[in-house]
């Protein structure tokens, strides 16, 4: 049986209770991604309604004679093709949570040996994740840069960004996870249970299993932060002032630092930050006027009471 005549058995039995997302526009966006380098088509789009739709597809393919590749899809951020699948099928994550993102959150705050933490679809975005726990004082550890991006596509990758220096980056804090296998088998994951599964998920560019639920540690929520900008004209003073900012004790180091390089004047309104005002923006720009490089170095320290004066212990903290 040639892979065509398995896929649409396949689908036919999938899609029964749902409609078919495999349209001309649905093949197309998921012949693309963020890279814009990769360009090649699935047979098929599979939008699943829950993840026994995920399970089903995966172990179909597994367990036929002409065995399909299928790639999970979140946000499309991969650079070289991860989420696509040649002649196989591409599942939209989002299909999970498109009706009701918030049923695909779970926020645990009570006293236990685990903390507060958030049991998280994966196909759901961090900014989604942001909003249900802020509601709640609580938020994630660590942060990727770029919030509209889904969890199980950043744990697959590794989910760096300014604190990862303090907390490491996403893949070092997850507490568990659901995974459904290449084999179609549905494993609940962790450092103490299945271990190898675990570690070879997170940055698995998912070629080790599609993350369905990853349970997300959380923190108490900043409730102000004192947020600066250094800008560089000399590489060699940004680079050691950066590691001299990540390399003090935890209590005199900021909670967030991040380097950018800035080379391009039409760039900055891509990358400026919303604490930034118009008129710096200009400055910037014409630095840029007599300098073909700059450097900067975005630096954040969190507060976690409502006081408006800053200790002095506090404030040696922006010393450079």
């Amino acid at each position: 049986m040639d892979t065509v005549r398995v896929l649409s058995s396949v689908l036919v039995i999938i899609l029964a209770v749902h409609s078919s997302p495999s349209d001309s526009l649905s093949i197309e966006e998921a012949s693309n991604d963020y890279g814009n380098i990769v360009h090649v088509a699935p047979s098929a789009v599979l939008s699943p309604s829950s993840v026994g739709d995920v399970i089903r597809l995966v172990n179909s393919s597994y367990a036929s004679e002409t065995p399909f590749t299928v790639a999970a899809r979140g946000q499309a951020h991969s650079v070289r093709g991860q989420a696509m699948s040649p002649g196989g099928v591409v599942v939209d994550m989002a299909g999970l949570s498109r009706n009701d993102t918030n049923r695909r959150i779970e926020i645990r705050d009570d006293d236990d040996d685990d903390g507060p933490y958030a049991d998280v679809g994966g196909e759901v975005t961090w900014i989604d994740v942001l909003r249900a726990t802020a509601e709640r004082g609580l938020a994630p550890v660590t942060w990727t840069d770029y919030l509209y991006l889904s969890v199980g596509g950043t744990l697959s990758n590794a989910g760096i960004s300014g604190q990862a220096f303090r907390r490491g980056p996403h893949i070092s804090n997850v507490v568990e996870m659901d995974v459904v296998t290449g084999k179609g088998e549905f494993m609940t994951c962790s450092k103490n249970k299945h271990q190898e599964l675990f570690f070879s998920v997170l940055g698995g560019l998912g070629q080790f299993g599609i993350i369905t639920r990853a349970r997300i540690p959380l923190a108490i929520a900043p409730t102000r932060v004192k947020w600066a900008r250094v800008i560089y004209t000399d590489f060699a003073s940004f680079s050691s002032d950066q590691e001299r900012l990540i390399s003090g004790s935890i209590s005199k180091t900021p909670d967030y630092v991040e380097g950018f390089l800035i080379a391009d004047a039409d760039t900055t309104n891509e990358w400026r930050s919303s604490f930034s005002t118009p008129s710096r923006q200009s400055d910037i720009v014409t630095l840029l006027k007599k300098q073909p490089i700059l450097y900067s170095i975005e630096l954040v320290k969190y507060y976690y009471h409502d006081h408006r004066r800053t200790s002095a212990a506090a404030q040696k903290v922006w010393i450079v």
